[in-house]
């Protein structure tokens, strides 16, 4: 069985007809005259689907009409350069079976809006829209582990299962055998014999691998118990980690950028009929022009500035926020991150650093105004954060000090301390939220258009 796009790109290639090939596929739309069919049908194999042209007089019409949308079908029969305006080339089926029938198919080919869409989210990969963003998905996801190759880092894979709230702020969700009336201290009788959840991050044991490895990353599923019911957050979302020894925060942003450019034009160059459509559909429904917005990444520099100038420019600007910004100190907004971009970045990211220390995780390097934490968030138009990270703290007495002024568990986290007993360096890392990625380069409204099956709250 021959793909489709194989054959479609053989013959545009060529500018020839091929021999007679088989395909087997899904009916993407039909229509029909008295002497011919006409079926739009998608094997999966690229994003453009391929027109079949079944003439009655050689293939039953009785056939063809169990053909619904939806149907998967095989057809045999010669691709040809087309003769419409809308296709380079076509097939003339000279065999044509229905495999199975999809009557009272859901998707018919009309216009359906996202939130229907999301109800029926197993099937939604077999429309166009879907098609395309889990191509770009899928694209930009090899294009990360690509740009990590080439930079000679370690792909190693963190726990999903762990003890450890890397953030500290309590939103795991618990794994357990236990009956859930059972009480806390009764962990001790559960399967890990203490109370474990799913992972919010895999930075610390991916910090442990780089004493070792040298340059690392880790890429996969992260879990976050918040309750936040927004377009930008999931329960469950992928989280791209990276650390790196010897480097400092500097080196740190340097790389975040890079990673950035880089994957967003691996996209433009590889997955163009998937960016174009989702140009055309951004540009009607939202008023985006997604392909300028992905190039406006690529060709300027991010522009940075520290946490006290983002809050001096913020405060300045007399902007009536929602939330109030309420002097140094305070955790910035969505609406003030999105401010920033607008407005000092004209648009491009804007990296933010040196934050205050008592708004950030415990980890995070302290400045020598101790203060402040040698920390970098990158910011997005329209997103906001999309990418967090900070030089870590390897100093052991200053780690434990902020731990224990935190009121943390130390023995918890003696095996992550070790990494500061023998032989601490210097070493910086970040996270990137790969479905805030998605949904900016796809340019879709909700992060839960981003994924096959979205968990969120």
């Amino acid at each position: 069985m021959i793909g489709l796009y194989t054959k479609i790109k053989e013959i545009i290639d060529k500018r020839k007809s091929c021999e007679e090939v088989s395909i087997a596929g899904w009916v993407r739309n039909k229509r029909s005259s008295n002497k011919y069919g006409f079926l739009s049908v998608n094997d999966g194999s690229c994003f453009v689907s391929l027109q079949i042209v079944v003439d009655f007089n050689m293939v039953s019409v009785d056939e063809f009409n169990k053909a619904d949308v939806g149907s998967s079908v095989f057809i045999k029969g010669k691709i040809q350069p087309s003769q419409g305006s809308e296709q380079e080339v076509e097939l003339f089926a000279t065999e044509f079976s229905v495999l199975s029938s999809a009557q009272g198919y859901p998707l018919q080919p009309k216009k359906h809006s996202a939130e229907f869409l999301r109800e029926v989210s197993h099937l939604r990969t077999r429309t166009n829209t879907f098609s395309a963003i889990f191509r770009v998905r899928d694209a930009l996801s090899f294009a990360i582990h690509k740009f990590f190759h080439e930079c000679g880092f370690v792909y190693v894979n963190t726990p999903i299962i762990t003890a450890n709230d890397c953030e500290g702020a309590g939103e795991m969700f618990t794994v357990t055998t236990l009956d859930a009336r059972q009480k806390d201290e009764e962990y001790k009788n559960d399967f890990f014999g203490k109370h474990v959840g799913l992972t919010v991050s895999g930075q610390l044991e991916l910090e442990t691998a780089i004493f070792g490895l040298g340059n690392a990353y880790t890429f996969g599923p992260t879990f976050r118990a918040e309750n936040s019911n927004t377009t930008r957050h999931l329960a469950e979302f992928w989280m791209l980690e990276a650390e790196m020894p010897f480097a400092d925060i500097s080196i740190n942003m340097n790389v975040a950028e890079d990673l950035l450019k880089y994957v967003i034009k691996h996209v433009l160059d590889k997955c163009k009929s998937e960016i174009d459509f989702l140009a055309d559909k951004a540009k009607k429904e939202r008023e985006i022009d997604l392909i300028s917005r992905l190039e406006n990444i690529i060709n300027n520099h991010f522009c940075r500035i520290t946490y006290s100038e983002a809050i001096d420019i913020l405060t300045r600007s007399k902007c009536d926020f929602k939330y109030k910004v309420d002097g140094w100190g305070c955790d910035l907004q969505s609406e003030h991150e999105r401010f920033l971009v607008e407005t000092i970045g004209n648009n491009s990211p804007v990296i933010v650093s040196d934050y205050p220390a008592n708004i950030k995780a415990f980890y995070m390097r302290l400045n020598e105004d101790k203060k402040t934490v040698s920390a970098m968030d990158i910011l997005f138009p329209e997103i906001g954060e999309i990418v967090g990270g900070s030089q870590r703290e390897e100093r052991l007495s200053v780690l434990t000090d902020v731990m224990k002024q935190r009121g943390m568990d130390i023995s918890m986290l003696d095996w992550y301390l070790d990494t500061r007993r023998f032989g601490s360096v210097v070493h910086s890392g970040f996270g990137l939220g790969f479905e805030r990625l998605v949904q900016f380069v796809t340019g879709v409204g909700n992060i839960r258009d981003t994924c096959l099956c979205p968990r969120h709250k």
